[in-house]
């Protein structure tokens, strides 16, 4: 009599493959470091002011949509926006104190949200969807909050004398060319072309396999309400800390102004610092490989 065949645990094959804490410490900080680098390069690059109108690069957004395209979305996007804060922020003598808490949140949901769209890192379509959905959530949400801190009297608006309704224009036409610039030119096109080349490359030098298109990244792991009241409470959190920086009088804010004084040469220190970090975590990540390497070996004698 034959063998009653065992049961398949559905919930092996159903969603990607679970990360040990080694790896996603090293999609953390890769991703952290990264986008701390990239940031560094905007604070170089030029500002165009058409009249109340700021026209400038925001961020690279191609740097964390590579990033959570290619590894976990949850431990990409918690790194990235860190990476701002510490490289750029901190180093850089530009930290906000508890409104950075604001930015961070905000661009962690954005990261999120745009990472577990892609299912397949080859597909262009879904880096594009994926770069603009990014900056969307990102610039949108930052959007509500300045026009809610208007609303409530806690920060001044900046009015078109003669058009009263100029606070809400001008918030559409920032939201507007970030989209393009941030989100197709800096964003969706260089994602577009890196990601589907880095593909299954980049990977494996971290201990990972190559996210497979069958197996994606739900973003609603435990419900689409669970996940929605989530996102809600975040961005109600970032508003929050919003208010209360702009209440405090910018509570925690440390700007020493080490750029004005030492010109742009200063930057070299965040690129020192974020190269530091970047180069420990290779290491670290060869030493883990030859080491697993090593016990396989061992094991297979």
């Amino acid at each position: 009599m034959s063998a009653t065949p065992r049961p398949v645990d559905v919930r092996d094959t159903a969603g990607p493959p679970a990360l040990n804490s080694g790896q996603k410490l090293m999609v953390f900080v890769l991703s952290m470091t990264l986008f701390g680098l990239a940031n560094i390069l905007t604070e170089v690059l030029p500002e165009v002011r058409i009249g109340p109108v700021e026209i400038s690069v925001s961020y690279l957004a191609f740097v964390p949509v590579v990033m959570a395209s290619l590894f976990h979305p949850l431990y990409a996007a918690l790194g990235a926006p860190l990476g701002e804060i510490v490289f750029v922020d901190l180093l850089m003598g530009d930290f906000s104190g508890l409104g950075e808490l604001e930015g961070y949140l905000q661009m962690f949901l954005a990261v999120y949200i745009g990472g577990c769209l892609v299912r397949d890192p080859r597909r262009r379509g879904q880096l594009f969807l994926a770069a603009v959905t990014v900056v969307v959530v990102d610039k949108m949400l930052s959007a509500i909050v300045d026009i809610g801190k208007v609303m409530v009297g806690v920060e001044d608006a900046e009015y078109v004398p003669g058009l009263p309704e100029s606070i809400l224009l001008l918030e559409g036409v920032g939201f507007t060319t970030d989209v393009i610039i941030s989100g197709v030119l800096f964003g969706a096109l260089p994602a577009m072309i890196l990601a589907p080349r880095l593909y299954g490359k980049i990977e494996p030098l971290l201990g990972l396999a190559p996210r497979d298109p069958a197996r994606p990244h739900p973003l609603t792991e435990r419900g689409t309400g669970a996940f929605l009241l989530l996102a809600l409470v975040l961005a109600f959190v970032s508003m929050i800390a919003a208010f209360t920086s702009e209440i405090f009088d910018n509570f925690g804010v440390w700007e020493p102004d080490f750029v004005d004084q030492y010109g742009q040469r200063f930057l070299w220190i965040g690129v020192s610092a974020a190269v530091i970090v970047l180069a420990a975590l290779v290491v670290a990540i060869r030493f883990v490989v030859h080491s697993r390497r090593e016990r396989a070996a061992q094991e297979d004698r």
